[in-house]
């Protein structure tokens, strides 16, 4: 089954936050980079794309014909999405597994892990 593993960043910091990725020690940043290269190379992950943060998103919503547009997301930044992969696993347990691995996880943010229907 394939799931799909949706970063939900929140106030984790990121290399975008310079301030907020400056308070990690240079220690726990390299393990920030070397874990998103490991679980890059696991097998039966898809990696998917980092994406720029939430305040740089455009919201865009259709009410009786009209195309609306507001900035940001409308989810609160600690639900915001940060990324995304694709993990094709023997079962649920394989993919929580490798959702705990995911840097945001233990840093502040949460991984979504869900099935994905395949045709």
């Amino acid at each position: 089954m394939k799931y799909i593993l949706l970063i939900h960043q929140g106030d984790t910091p990121t290399p975008y936050d310079q301030e907020a990725w400056s308070r990690l020690s240079e220690e726990e940043q390299k393990r920030v980079f070397a874990d998103y290269a490991e679980i890059n190379q696991t097998a039966g992950v898809s990696p998917g794309l980092q994406m720029q943060p939430p305040e740089t998103a455009t919201t865009v919503r259709v009410k009786d014909g009209e195309t609306l547009t507001t900035d940001g997301p409308f989810a609160s930044v600690k639900e915001a999405l940060g990324g995304w992969l694709v993990f094709e696993a023997d079962d649920l347990d394989a993919a929580i597994g490798l959702a705990a691995r995911i840097p945001a996880a233990r840093l502040g943010g949460a991984i979504e892990v869900r099935p994905l229907v395949e045709s």
